[in-house]
């Protein structure tokens, strides 16, 4: 039985792909994954829908194609995949400066005509959630 399940790796290149190291795979699910045609849709999918201010699904992209990342293999989902890493850690960065300024600082920073604005407790008071 051993022999045989050797044999159909030999057959199939070895489970890389045959190319030298690169995956056969672009998904972590590898075998269990999406072929290569659908995982292009796939992450071009979950690229373009990032731009919907989603930017978790831009780490999903990341996630799901780790493979990609790592090599040079699948070069047509590559440039999704780069991409949505760049827009994850340039929206993160910019979301992340946003709430560190907005929390710290407060009012002295954003102003306080912005801030009665943007503050959460003025918008309860003013519609008299509480």
């Amino acid at each position: 039985m051993e022999s045989r399940v050797l044999s159909m790796a030999d057959e199939s290149g070895g489970g890389d792909g045959g190319s030298g190291g690169d995956p056969e795979w672009p998904s972590v699910d590898g075998a269990l994954g999406a072929q290569p045609e659908k995982a292009l849709n796939q992450a071009r999918l979950l690229f373009y829908a990032g731009f919907l201010l989603l930017p978790w699904l831009w780490f999903m992209n990341c996630f799901y194609f780790w493979p990609v990342l790592r090599s040079r293999a699948h070069s047509a989902i590559r440039p999704y995949v780069v991409l949505s890493g760049i827009g994850f850690l340039a929206y993160s960065a910019i979301l992340l400066s946003w709430a560190l300024a907005f929390s710290i600082g407060g009012e002295a920073i954003v102003g306080r005509t912005l801030w009665k604005k943007l503050a959460v407790m003025t918008i309860v008071e003013e519609y008299q959630l509480n």
